[in-house]
């Protein structure tokens, strides 16, 4: 699935600060990927990443989807070019996200709904679910002012694994209200920036990761 050539996207499991890498795939073999020094995304500055890091790390498929997995910094070693080495799990654990129908996870994230022009009172309330590309909010009533088609301005506060906080701040449309147990309307993220859509993935990705792992443990 992956292969030498392909840009990889980097981010730290735990950080105290959003931090994003590039790199490419060098060379690979059973276990390990060798990618060239990351660069900083905000900096275009070369990364230094110690040995034990755990990145969550992502790449564009051939068939255009978005893939994510887990890996660990293992350590340094020189070709050609100074190389990073990464573990790498194997293609049967990655997870596949669709870019054109990103996957819905069930999710309760704290939204802010605020109209563009004076339509109806903000209002705050939560996701029932979410993905890069829309969520399904609950409405505290019947009298929101919210309608079908209408656009709106949205806040979403994503708590991710590592206790951090991201404020995603963009425009949605609504695309049908309706009754499930509760009042709820369904929202498509518009206008989403490439950072803002990659930190929504990276949410999804970790609630995959967790509801795999809850699974495991059921079973």
């Amino acid at each position: 699935m992956i292969k030498i050539g392909v840009p990889l996207t980097l981010e730290p499991k735990y950080s105290e600060k959003m931090e994003k890498y590039k790199c490419k795939v060098a060379e690979m073999e059973d276990g390990k990927i060798y990618i060239d020094y990351p660069i900083d995304m905000s900096t275009n500055r070369t990364a230094f990443l110690i040995d034990g890091t755990q990145l969550k790390v992502s790449f564009v498929g051939e068939d255009e989807a978005v893939y994510a997995f887990e890996a660990e910094v293992l350590g340094r070693t020189k070709r050609n070019i100074p190389l990073l080495v990464l573990s790498y799990p194997g293609d049967q654990h990655l997870i596949r996200i669709q870019r054109r129908q990103f996957v819905r996870v069930d999710a309760t994230v704290d939204v802010a709904v605020h109209p563009l022009n004076d339509e109806f009172v903000p209002f705050t309330t939560v996701t029932s679910d979410i993905s890069a590309g829309g969520a399904a909010i609950v409405l505290p009533n019947d009298e929101t002012g919210l309608k079908h088609g209408m656009t709106i301005e949205i806040w979403l506060a994503l708590h991710m694994r590592s206790g951090d906080y991201h404020y995603l701040r963009f425009l949605a449309r609504v695309v049908r209200i309706f009754e499930e147990n509760v009042l709820k309307a369904s929202l498509q993220f518009l206008e989403v920036n490439d950072v803002d859509r990659l930190t929504l993935i990276r949410y999804s990705f970790e609630k995959q990761l967790e509801m795999r792992k809850k699974e495991q443990l059921d079973a």
